[in-house]
């Protein structure tokens, strides 16, 4: 169950427009006898931290799903998750227990619901989004092609509609372009989620990667050897609490951040926490 030190740190969800789960792996925690460290999280829109718990040994992230948001309200927030939690256990629990909604991605380890998303009749739809962007060395295309799914026998609770979205990345320096298409399912309709909000949704799961991003390399994660206890998952939280902490006051490079406090220790990490 989520508690202790990441319930004392976390951000409260109630009102969001989104909140983002993802699991990953604390590397170091390894020893001969136990596996490392899972550490299950949600993380809103910006990258801030709402909970996490550790998934137990021998379990997969599914487990951990519905102790992690129970405690909080979500009424109105629509929950985004890859496709290890594309379970209809959790989409129905989602909205009829949380009042809640989801946007979750369908992959081959669904090959029943796979198939029916993608023969869908996707040449067909009017509905779409085009957007394009530049960063970390790459541009890229992305389209959303959405379609109501009401009356075609997509056989997945409370589902309304299914979107197609292809990602064309060409990196700057070596030129090479490649392909990705996902699919993703919801029970917003299209009176209240468009193409372009649902890129957004889709965005938002993907950004909980830049989380783990910075906690591997500002941080080096995945080489502490922190093993014993809680310590993996509450050295974990105090990584995400320092993220949060500096995004919120607009440090938008978080080593850069970090530079910036230690050149006064003493005083700048409390003056950004508010204490005396």
């Amino acid at each position: 169950m989520p508690g202790g030190l990441a319930d004392l740190l976390g951000r409260d969800p109630a009102g969001a427009k989104s909140l983002a789960l993802d699991g990953k792996s604390a590397r170091g925690s390894r020893t001969d006898t136990t596996a490392a460290a899972h550490l299950l999280s949600a993380v809103l829109p910006g990258g801030y931290v709402v909970a996490q718990l550790r998934v137990p040994d021998r379990t997969t992230e599914v487990t951990g799903f519905t102790p992690l948001l129970a405690p909080f309200d979500l009424t109105g927030v629509t929950v985004t998750a890859d496709a290890l939690h594309t379970c209809r256990k959790h989409a129905k629990w989602l909205v009829e227990t949380k009042k809640a909604h989801y946007l979750l991605v369908v992959k081959r380890n669904q090959p029943t619901l796979h198939a029916a998303v993608r023969a869908l009749p996707w040449k067909q739809v009017t509905a779409r989004r085009y957007d394009r962007g530049r960063g970390h060395g790459r541009r890229e295309t992305r389209s959303v092609r959405a379609l109501t799914v009401t009356g075609l026998g997509l056989d997945f609770p409370h589902a309304t509609q299914a979107a197609k979205i292809v990602r064309h990345r060409a990196c700057v320096k070596t030129g090479k372009v490649t392909r990705k298409t996902v699919y993703v399912i919801t029970d917003l309709p299209s009176t209240t989620a468009s193409p372009q909000l649902i890129a957004q949704l889709a965005r938002s799961q993907w950004e909980i990667e830049a989380v783990h991003h910075v906690r591997d390399t500002t941080f080096t994660e995945d080489a502490s050897k922190i093993r014993t206890g809680h310590g993996p998952a509450n050295m974990a939280t105090l990584r995400n609490f320092t993220i949060s902490t500096l995004r919120t006051a607009d440090h938008r490079s978080i080593a850069a951040g970090l530079r910036h406090l230690s050149y006064k220790p003493h005083t700048r990490p409390l003056d950004l926490i508010g204490l005396p």
